[in-house]
């Protein structure tokens, strides 16, 4: 019941009510933003949610799109504006999500959405974390966030999909403020941020 209905009530209101309080701090950051990235404070980009539909995901904008001479974007390290640097640490870059959850793509909690290029790469356990809506948060990012792999990632996120309840969405919204405040693992180990999926399985 919880499943597929009262969690769906529970993201609008959580998502409208958050937006609300947020408000002021959204304003602030856009404006930050806008001047940081010449007046582009929005990052869009399609991502698979529940049952591989695609629909644009909307953040804010922590990176620059600096290119080099053969116009290639530089790397995220070069790219990361002082003001990027610091909307991620905070995790004030998932705010625009809630957006997304209004509008019933995605979910206050689930797995995070990730990359369409991802999907052909799935092994058959690893594509049930698409039979739920995404998350801004979920099970794998209170468990490591971004410090941990991609293997151990899926995991937790297939773990979330076989267990899902109001008490653990409680948990993890929880944890998650926890996270958020202690501003921790939000990179991988030696990365600026966190390594494409694609890239790591073409190297296997």
């Amino acid at each position: 019941m919880y499943k597929f209905f009262f969690k769906r009530i529970i993201d609008f209101i959580g998502a409208l009510t958050g937006l609300l309080l947020l408000s002021p701090l959204f304003l602030l950051v856009t404006v930050g933003l806008y001047f940081a990235n010449e007046g582009k404070p929005f990052f869009f980009q399609m991502r698979p949610g529940k049952k591989k539909r695609l629909f644009n995901i909307i953040k804010f904008k922590t990176m620059n799109d600096k290119k080099d001479a053969n116009g290639h974007l530089l790397s995220d390290e070069i790219r990361l504006t002082k003001i990027g640097i610091f909307v991620r640490k905070t995790s004030l870059d998932e705010i625009p999500q809630l957006l997304n959850v209004l509008k019933g793509e995605m979910s206050l909690i689930g797995p995070r959405p990730l990359l369409p290029e991802y999907l052909p790469l799935y092994n058959v356990v690893q594509q049930k974390r698409h039979d739920v809506k995404p998350g801004i948060t979920g099970w794998a990012q209170i468990n490591g966030r971004n410090a941990i792999s991609w293997e151990q990632k899926f995991e937790y996120d297939v773990w979330y999909v076989d267990h899902l309840s109001f008490m653990l969405d409680l948990k993890i919204f929880f944890l998650t403020l926890k996270k958020v405040l202690a501003t921790k693992e939000i990179t991988a180990e030696g990365h600026a941020t966190m390594p494409r999926f694609d890239d790591l399985k073409n190297n296997i």
